[in-house]
């Protein structure tokens, strides 16, 4: 059985102060899209969903809408997308409210993203290490391919970041996040059509 990975001394004050400077920074943002969704198909502004924390606990994770409002097709919610979510989606602008879930502690920065309760539950064993520590903003994975990798690829590189995390390794995901969000790899992947891919290799830390 895998160690329980320790606490990180230093990290839930690097999520306080980078979600705190990040939201400020984000506010000018986060108005002109709230606007901009509600002008284009009216309210709510906000997305809310239930998702696995740490230990699997439950939480409400917050994004900013960008789905036309009604029902839509899981498996390809990108062709249900509006034109403003659509520009928020390729930036991830939609993802700024998730800093409110760090400020609060039920997110970190950095950690595997967030999975639904339901694919929690089926996850086995070694599978269930990534729900050992708060999920994140970003991580190992969304710097390696994000949704162009397969669940089990995502799972694997979320696995490997709970067992080598370091406050090192959080500022080098953080650093190389920007260039990840701006190449747009990833953004719609095979897991939105329900395709099944190997798990992809374990990229090194260096």
């Amino acid at each position: 059985m895998a160690a329980r990975p320790t606490p990180l001394r230093g990290k839930r004050l690097l999520d306080l102060v980078g979600a705190s400077a990040s939201l400020l920074l984000a506010a000018p943002v986060l108005a002109l899209a709230g606007a901009a969704i509600w002008i284009e198909d009216g309210g709510p502004v906000l997305f809310r969903q239930v998702r696995a924390g740490r230990h699997g606990r439950p939480f409400t994770l917050y994004k900013l809408r960008t789905l036309r409002r009604g029902d839509h097709d899981p498996e390809n919610p990108e062709d249900h997308a509006t034109r403003v979510g659509r520009v928020l989606r390729r930036w991830s602008l939609d993802e700024l409210p998730q800093l409110w879930n760090v400020l609060r502690g039920a997110m970190s920065l950095v950690g595997p993203r967030p999975a639904l309760p339901e694919q929690a539950a089926r996850y086995d064993a070694a599978q269930r290490r990534r729900l050992a520590i708060r999920p994140g903003l970003t991580g190992w994975a969304q710097i390696h391919g994000r949704n162009a990798l397969s669940w089990p690829a995502r799972i694997r590189l979320d696995v490997w970041y709970v067992e080598h995390r370091s406050l090192w390794l959080d500022l080098r995901i953080l650093l190389r996040t920007p260039a990840a969000v701006l190449s747009g790899r990833g953004l719609y992947g095979p897991e939105g059509r329900n395709r099944d891919f190997r798990a992809a290799p374990v990229p090194d830390a260096h």
